[in-house]
This record gives C-alpha cells, structure tokens and sequence, in this order.
C-alpha cells in the first residue's frame, strides 16, 4: 500500500488558515488588532506627501476602478493598487510595529492589504480583524523559522506569503485555493535585499507594499482557478532551496482556540519615527543631553549597540553620510546625531532641510559605534544601546538604555497610541475627525463596512496639484 504523501508547508498553512475563525480569537489578540490599525494609521497620515506616496497615487489614478480608498482622499482604485498605495503609506516613515524572530520583520505591512481586500469584498470588522491576525501569524512564524536577510533576500518575501493568505481568507478562498496562492505569490515575486544595503532608495518603503499587491493578484488568481509550482517550499528547485534557507517550520507553532498565543501580541511598536534598533540609542542620547552644556565641548561620542543594529545601521559607509531620507532614518550616525541637536526624533528629524543642516556632519564625525557582544547577548529580549560622551575636559558621560516604550516588557497603552495618532493627525485633520477614526478603530469588530473610517481620515486641505 502506498504511502500518504506529507502535506507541503503550503498546504499546511493553507489548512490552518481556512480552519481559522472569529471565535477561534483571544481578546487579547482582538485588542492588539486595534492598537495596531490606530498605529498603523498614524504612520499611513504622516506620510500623506512623501514622494514614493505621491508617486503611487498618480500611478492609481491610471487605475480607476471603483473598489477600495486611498487614505486621506476620496479616489478608489482596485484592491491590489490600494495596497500597494496605502503599504506604501504605512511603512515610509519607518514608525510602524515588528517582529524579531530570526528574521526581523514589520507584520503591520499586512495591515493596509487587509484593509483594502475587506474594502472591496464588502467585508466586516470582525472579518478585518481575523485576516489581519492570520496575517500577523503566518509571516510572525515564518520569520521565526528562517533567516532571509543575512542570504541577501528581503523579510518581505515573507509578506508574499502572509497577505496571501490573508487576502484569500477574505476573498472565502478554500484550502486548496488558499495553497495555490501560496504557491503563486512564493514562486514569482521573490525580492533581494539589496533594498535596505547601501544608499537607500524610496522604494525601501514600497518593497512590502509591492509584495503585497502581488499576493492580492495572487489570492485573486487562485479564486479563478489558477494553480501555481509545487511544492514552493520543499521542490527541487523550491523556495528553501534557491535561497538557501535552514527552515525549522512547525505548523503546530501557530495559534489555536485551545493556544491563543497569538503572534500579534509579541510584535513591538515605537514612539520614535526611526529604526528600530535605533530607538534606545535615541533614548540614551536624550538622558545625556541635558548633562552637556555646549555641544562643542564634546570630544567624541561612542555607541555601543547589538550585532544588528550595527549591521544594519552604521556599518556602510552611506550611513555616516546620508544624502536621503531613507538612508537616515536607518543612520545610527546621523539619528544619534540629531538627537543632540534637536533634544528629539520626530518625522522632521529626517527632512531635506535636517539633511543639509551644516551642524549635523561635524557632530557625526565625533561619533564612532560598535557592537558590543553582550549587548548583543540580550537581543532580542533587549534591543539596547549605549552611549557614551567623552567631554574636551576630560569628563566621561554614559547612558545605557535597554529597552524603549513599545518593547517587550514595556507595551504602549492604548493612550500612548492615542496620542501617537493625534500628533500626526493634527497636521492632516480635524479633531472631530481624528475623534471619528479613534472610535472606529477601538469599535472595529462591531463595524459592518468602512466607509465611515475612509471618510474620516480624508485629508482636509488642499494636496498639491500632482499630489
């Protein structure tokens, strides 16, 4: 008698993901779901005018079908263009959550797909709500099965796979449907990441969003019948193979009714508008500020950081002297830098005019960083950094901080996103419509569509006339 063939990664996930319902939800996992929409929207309003942002509308208005909203106007377009619009939104200021596993990761990419997907497919909160958790699983626990990023692949790759399941589960996919999306979406779209090496480009903060629109089409696709390579992962020629992955997947790692540990509930969020790994080098710079009463009579800054934040942050040589937005919200240098100067991090921290400030070069040519292995030893249970300011007196200064508001251990209330929200809604709307969105968000799983929070978040000023 033949034996039964084991079911492929994609099946699995395929499986897990069609079984999953609503009811299967903690409150705790339904509850993250809304501080993250309120975040994620946030970041989505702050980068109303950022050019990637701008650029991705005029392409949707060559698109104008009638099925999900661009945040901030009135325009439709189709639910894969509207992903990629408002994905695009999301991550530009690099403000949104993560995830640490062994690859790091932003689920919250997930977020505006889901949103646009529901939109078009007449769906309800509680429906938004279950995607954007399978969402946040399928890409959490992938991303904690195997390294992309130190093989030259982008953590978007994993993106692809979990709005296409996300998206499929709105859609009403079946399991084999949802496999075939899998395939698809895995087998055609796979991004390097050369994308966050070097001088970084404004298609940083498109790479998630253009994964997810390829997993929308993908989802769509299989709804008609369309099949992909098999198997993605395991074959011959498959996903773990091409790019060399050790993958540890174990389907038994995802949440269930009867183990409600959802992986939303371990994702982190920041206060500062910067890299992650970057926000407890802020922090440490701040405690210091006030300890120093002339900037020129500091001799030299050292940090000491984690084996990724120096990776990522201050090993290119770009990063000691960024010509771009991109590149300095990723600048260990150029951030640290700021912070002495400005006593803080804000969107503004990284505009053109804070890039030509002739203050900010000399002061990073003081600093020096380096990974500290202890400090990496605590990664990622810590993500910490420390600062130290030798002074021309003579005098030392240290501060270490180990963990910013949003890690773990030290979650955001939900005032803190609250507020997160109004301070960058206030330059976008009015207080009665930042009031409506709050409300929606904090009622998500009673809403049964989403025009109301679409015609909420309609930006109340004139938009340039290319915008």
């Amino acid at each position: 008698m033949a034996k039964t063939k084991p079911a492929s990664i994609a099946q699995q996930i395929a499986v897990y993901a069609a079984s999953l319902s609503y009811a299967d939800l903690s409150a705790h996992a339904v509850k993250t779901v809304k501080q993250r929409v309120l975040d994620s929207l946030a970041c989505a309003l702050g980068a109303y005018d950022a050019q990637p942002v701008v650029a991705g509308r005029r392409y949707a208005r060559t698109v104008p079908v009638n099925r999900a909203t661009l945040i901030g106007t009135a325009e439709r377009t189709t639910a894969d263009t509207a992903a990629f619009v408002n994905g695009t939104m999301v991550r530009y200021l690099d403000y949104n959550d993560g995830y640490i596993g062994k690859e790091l990761g932003h689920p919250s990419d997930n977020i505006p797909a889901c949103l646009a997907v529901a939109e078009a497919e007449g769906k309800s909160g509680q429906d938004l709500i279950l995607a954007i958790v399978l969402g946040y699983e399928v890409q959490c626990r992938l991303q904690d099965a195997a390294r992309l990023y130190s093989l030259g692949w982008d953590h978007v790759n994993y993106v692809l796979i979990s709005v296409a399941v996300a998206a499929g589960k709105l859609m009403g996919l079946s399991a084999d449907q949802l496999t075939q999306a899998i395939n698809m979406a895995a087998g055609g779209h796979v991004a390097l990441r050369q994308v966050r090496a070097g001088e970084l480009s404004g298609w940083k903060g498109c790479s998630a969003a253009n994964a997810a629109r390829n997993a929308i089409v993908c989802a769509a696709l299989a709804r008609e019948g369309l099949t992909g390579p098999s198997p993605i992962f395991e074959g011959e020629m498959g996903f773990i193979k091409q790019l060399s992955l050790d993958m540890n997947f174990d389907i038994k790692r995802f949440a269930t009714a009867e183990n409600p540990d959802y992986a939303i509930t371990h994702t982190l969020t920041k206060l500062l508008p910067t890299q992650g790994e970057i926000q407890t080098a802020v922090w440490a710079a701040l405690k210091l500020r006030p300890q120093i009463a002339d900037l020129d009579a500091v001799k030299s800054i050292h940090v000491e950081t984690t084996n990724a934040a120096y990776r990522i942050t201050a090993r290119d040589a770009e990063k000691w002297r960024p010509s771009t937005r991109e590149t300095a919200d990723h600048s260990l240098p150029f951030t640290v830098a700021r912070a002495f100067l400005d006593g803080g991090i804000t969107m503004d921290s990284y505009s053109d005019e804070s890039l030509r400030d002739n203050r900010v070069i000399p002061l990073m040519d003081k600093i020096t960083a380096a990974e500290d292995p202890a400090l990496t030893a605590t990664f990622p249970r810590h993500i910490a950094n420390r600062v130290t300011v030798t002074l021309k007196s003579g005098e030392v200064l240290t501060e270490q901080v180990d963990t910013a508001r949003g890690g773990m251990g030290t979650p955001m209330t939900d005032k803190d996103f609250e507020t997160k929200f109004d301070d960058v809604a206030q330059k976008y709307l009015s207080n009665a419509q930042a009031c409506r969105v709050r409300a929606f968000v904090w009622q998500l799983d009673g809403q049964d569509d989403f025009t109301a929070l679409f015609d909420a978040l309609r930006v109340n000023r004139p938009a340039a006339p290319d915008a």
